[in-house]
């Protein structure tokens, strides 16, 4: 399933395309939400990992508002509850990550992107 959690890893990778290319904006997406296992110490851990400004306009881009602008020195449970419902129990089960720069469509399809790229989309 796309999770933000691997969404915000993802960036484009066709021909030609090495800037401006993250974050994958997200287009006509059926979302899901599914209940995780909260595990305060890895989501905490996870922290230093995440692109925070992506992480906050995907959430946003998706209907989900919980997250503060910037991220903050000193975390609660709360914030670390709202981080792991953003990153793990949101699901993109249908739809398409767009390139904001080359505007190349990776579909997805009952919850699985496709990143191939034909041959001659490739680097």
């Amino acid at each position: 399933m796309v999770r933000l959690v691997t969404h915000n890893l993802l960036a484009c990778h066709a021909k030609d395309c090495n800037t401006n290319n993250f974050p994958l904006g997200f287009q006509n997406v059926q979302l899901e939400i599914r209940e995780a296992e909260f595990n305060p110490d890895f989501v905490r851990a996870f922290l230093p990992k995440i692109e925070w400004n992506a992480l906050v306009k995907t959430a946003r881009e998706l209907g989900d508002t919980s997250l503060p602008d910037e991220q903050p020195e000193m975390v609660d449970d709360d914030f670390l509850q709202n981080l792991h419902h953003v990153l793990f129990e949101l699901h993109v089960i249908e739809g398409a990550m767009v390139c904001p720069n080359c505007k190349h469509v990776y579909p997805i399809s009952d919850g699985i992107p496709n990143m191939l790229l034909a041959e001659h989309e490739i680097a």
